[in-house]
């Protein structure tokens, strides 16, 4: 049987289980809404969902176990393009895309669409510079091009460790999504909910590798474009009548959601009076911040014990009061608690209780005016950011290793170039949808939350507020009894997750809902950590240490670090570093700064050499790392910004340096072997021989 008819087959094969996969998924929600029906718990169901799922993906990591290197490592370079593509998809769209996108649009406007035009835009960098040459060039990972391309340990050396950065950054996320699911939907701790959501990680990627990670996320693609549409639908329907919100989310929520944002800030009107009302508190508390924070700095320790004594006196008091109530009594104890014992602590709290309090103070942020700002400076700096972010993650997206080493599993050059077209198409179904949904939960919001009574509001926020404050709070600031949009907070990464009870639908959608999240950071999550221990496996290991070790020592290694680096990235998340979405856009920024530049230099341009390379990687990360460091919010003081650039958006500073580090490095030291130029002169022409063997040159 040829090549073509082998491929043919095993393409029929695969298309025929995933559609029984789909089939039978179809039937388990079914099942699952008849439980709901006669009368199931809803904790019993939430854990049907979560634990249905990642046994269900456990059962494909099983079955897909393998002792062959290629397979561990590459899927045996047998996968299709079509499957591929949905493969590539849900490794892209990890718990920053499903969890955290409509909630970065809800809370950011226009302004969110840098996200999604910077994470699209740059798969035309990955099909135009990228994809069919590492293709070509085969092999295993990243860090092994860099180590074959510019000659000897130090350029892999230094790839491997821009890919452990960048790749451990953007787990840490994804494990905290899982967190998030797991806790909200079974009622576990965060803590255990980490964990077993790390056992559904590490059973789809230890016994199989890349193999059963790639088909793993196959079904893991199904079930989360399944999750996160029919709620949207279901919310669309339900607030304009159309079943498509892509479109009437536009045409019909917007309007009303712009209307509503101009009545909250007229002062003249009755809701924009209430608001104002909360507002005035609100710039109280940021000048009662300011003045504690300027006696910090003068008083220390001693202003922290005369403030805590002070707060104690205030309690004494109240509960000698006949007419205090319990609520005034309780509020004051909360005070008291909430005096911190250490200056630093004291500092990091206050400064974020200032920043959140100065921004719930300011006028409504209109959703759909880009860059919307007081003054015309602040206006021209969010345009910078803006597009700062945009460039940022559309290189990042052609930098990731985790996400370019998809494209070594596909039979051939050409199917390499169409699944980057079919994971385009997969991904445009969740992002076209995204925005769509954060108009249609904003709207929502502000006609069936705010102005509601706090004794009848719905039971979905009292729900979230249970798992965390930070995702859901409101608070009664001005004692009216009703809800004012001022004293809301909304986490972004609550949107998705709380779609199905904001729209009132049966709890089943709920799990469906839980289980597409899950599916979505557990199949970033496998594709992260394979990348890791890859690289350390394969390129430290293997490369470096001990170039004769024996397959079965090497896929032993490989599992043994697998491991080590999930419990390691568990430990960090537990500490809650950063959101979601400033992790991914970090992870971005380091992969962009550190990657892209050798990586396209090294493919077009044969005069680029190992001290290139060493300089440009060095320099692009060395940047990015030090002005995140300096300017991210990690002990309350924000170190001054270089032109107005937020730390998320760092790589616009590494990027240029990793350029220039290239080019310079290389016009100043000879150039590269012959062999080497003729390895790049074949790389570059995929289509003439379409099996190359990097190891024959």
């Amino acid at each position: 049987m040829t090549s073509a008819r082998r491929h043919s087959t095993f393409f029929r094969q695969l298309r025929r289980y995933y559609v029984v996969y789909t089939l039978g998924f179809i039937a388990f929600v079914a099942a699952a809404g008849a439980l709901e029906m006669i009368g199931v718990p809803q904790k019993f169901l939430g854990y049907l969902f979560v634990f249905a799922t990642i046994l269900l993906y456990a059962s494909i990591g099983f079955m897909s176990k393998t002792a062959d290197v290629s397979e561990y490592y590459v899927a045996g370079r047998r996968v299709p393009a079509v499957f591929n593509g949905m493969a590539t998809a849900a490794d892209w769209m990890s718990a920053a895309s499903f969890i955290g996108m409509a909630g970065t649009l809800y809370v950011s406007g226009h302004d969110g669409l840098a996200f999604i035009m910077g994470w699209t835009g740059g798969y035309c960098l990955v099909a135009l510079f990228l994809a069919p040459y590492l293709r070509r060039f085969g092999q295993f990972t990243i860090p092994d091009f860099l180590g074959a391309r510019y000659g000897g340990n130090i350029p892999r050396l230094i790839g491997v460790s821009a890919a452990i950065l960048c790749s451990f950054t953007y787990v840490i996320a994804q494990i905290y999504g899982v967190g998030i699911i797991t806790s909200r939907f079974t009622g576990m701790e965060f803590t255990i909910g980490v964990f077993v959501g790390l056992a559904g990680i590490l059973v789809c990627s230890f016994l199989g590798g890349m193999k059963a990670v790639t088909w793993t996320q196959v079904a893991q693609y199904i079930i989360l474009i399944v999750a996160y549409s029919i709620p949207v639908v279901w919310l669309s329907v339900k607030h304009t009548g159309s079943p498509v919100p892509q479109i009437s989310a536009y045409t019909t929520a917007l309007p009303k959601v712009t209307a509503l944002e101009k009545e909250f800030n007229d002062k003249a009107s009755p809701k924009g009076e209430r608001e104002e009302s909360v507002r005035v508190i609100l710039r109280q508390r940021v000048a009662e911040l300011d003045a504690d924070l300027a006696a910090l700095e003068s008083g220390g320790e001693a202003f922290l014990a005369a403030e805590k004594k002070r707060r104690a006196a205030r309690v004494a008091r109240l509960k000698t009061d006949p007419e205090a109530s319990p609520r005034t009594i309780r509020m004051a104890e909360q005070a008291l608690r909430d005096v911190p014992t250490d200056p630093d602590e004291a500092r990091v709290r206050w400064n974020r209780a200032r920043v959140e309090a100065e921004a719930r103070a300011a006028p409504v942020r209109p959703h759909a005016e880009p860059f919307a700002a007081n003054d015309e400076e602040s206006r021209y700096v969010a345009k910078k950011n803006f597009l700062a972010l945009v460039f940022c993650l559309m290189v990042g997206t052609a930098g990731l290793p985790h996400l370019l080493a998809r494209f070594y599993t596909t039979p051939s050059v050409s199917e390499a170039r169409r699944s980057v077209f079919w994971s385009l198409l997969f991904i445009s179904l969740l992002y076209f949808t995204a925005p769509a949904l954060a108009i249609l939960v904003k709207y929502e919001v502000y006609n069936n939350v705010v102005g509601t009574a706090f004794m009848q509001l719905p039971a979905w926020v009292s729900n979230w507020a249970a798992v965390d404050k930070t995702l859901m709070s409101i608070t009664d600031l001005n004692r009216d009894g009703i809800v004012q949009l001022a004293e809301v907070t909304i986490g972004g990464d609550m949107i998705v997750l709380a779609t199905p009870e904001i729209a009132g639908l049966p709890y089943v959608i709920t799990g469906l809902v839980a289980a597409g999240g899950l599916a979505a950071a557990l199949s970033t999550a496998d594709g992260l950590l394979l990348t890791i221990a890859n690289a350390l496996s394969h390129d430290v290991y293997y490369k470096m240490i001990d170039p004769n070790a024996a397959t079965t020592r090497r896929l032993v290694i490989s599992k043994a670090l697998l491991l080590v680096v999930a419990l390691t990235a568990a430990w960090v998340t537990l500490l809650k570093p950063g959101n979601i979405l400033f992790l991914v856009g970090a992870a971005f920024s380091l992969a962009a700064a550190s990657f892209f530049p050798s990586l396209v230099l090294g493919i077009f341009w044969k005069r680029a050499n190992r001290l290139g390379a060493v300089l440009g990687m060095t320099a692009g990360l060395g940047i990015t790392i030090c002005y995140m460091v300096m300017t991210y919010d990690f002990f309350g003081i924000n170190a001054p910004l270089w032109w107005d650039i937020k730390p998320i958006a760092a790589g616009i500073f590494g990027i240029p340096a990793g350029f220039i580090g290239v080019i310079v490095g290389s016009l100043v030291s000879p150039a590269p072997s012959l062999e080497i130029q003729a390895m790049v002169d074949r790389v570059r022409y995929p289509e003439l021989v379409d099996d190359y063997d990097p190891r024959a040159v």
